[in-house]
């Protein structure tokens, strides 16, 4: 395993804090004192606070559009389809929870190029999963609800699904994986 950069240990020591206060409570004298230098060393590493977050961020929002772009390549059936999205999102939110947490609350702090392309990788992801799921509606493989629930019931789950695994003390991901395919998919009745 190679050693990770001052760049990527100040991106790490960010990030934990962005989680813990938000990304507009912290600041660059506070991510310095975290990892226990001057602010003004940061700047050899890093341009800015907002260069961290787009870091953070985009590395997160990359991790699904290459997962999403993997899954719709398949000749998989629809509901093949959105199991593997839905450990997809399991598997970022195991391996990057600070990074989803950015993701999911700090984004729109994200400024220009790095803002319109977060944007657009959000968009195409819930374009691809909404018709991952209207194929699923027309091969009758998923019931006829509407379109738009669906995706709002799955992705509002697994959006906050780092808040909730952080708390329950890392239940086994095989597990997880296991049992919210099964509730996502089929209810609880």
């Amino acid at each position: 395993m190679k050693p990770i950069t001052r760049k990527e240990e100040i991106v790490i020591v960010a990030s934990q804090l962005f989680k813990e206060r938000g990304y507009s409570a912290v600041s660059v004298r506070d991510i310095a004192e975290a990892m226990g230098i001057k602010a003004a060393s940061l700047y050899n590493h890093i341009s800015s606070k907002q260069e961290i977050l787009s870091t953070l961020v985009l590395r997160v929002a990359k991790e699904f559009t290459n997962g999403m772009n993997g899954v719709v390549a398949q000749k998989s059936s629809p509901v093949q389809k959105v199991e593997q999205l839905i450990e997809l999102h399991i598997d970022i939110t195991v391996n990057y929870s600070e990074g989803i947490a950015a993701l999911n609350n700090d984004w729109m702090h994200l400024e220009g190029e790095d803002l319109t392309s977060f944007v657009k990788m959000r968009d195409d992801y819930e374009e691809n999963f909404r018709n991952i799921i209207k194929d699923g509606i027309t091969s009758e493989e998923i019931k006829p609800h509407h379109p738009e629930v669906i995706l709002f019931a799955i992705l509002s789950t697994l959006r906050t699904l780092h808040l909730w695994y952080q708390k329950r003390g890392k239940l086994d991901v095989n597990i997880l994986k296991k049992d919210m395919v099964q509730v996502l998919l089929k209810g609880i009745v």
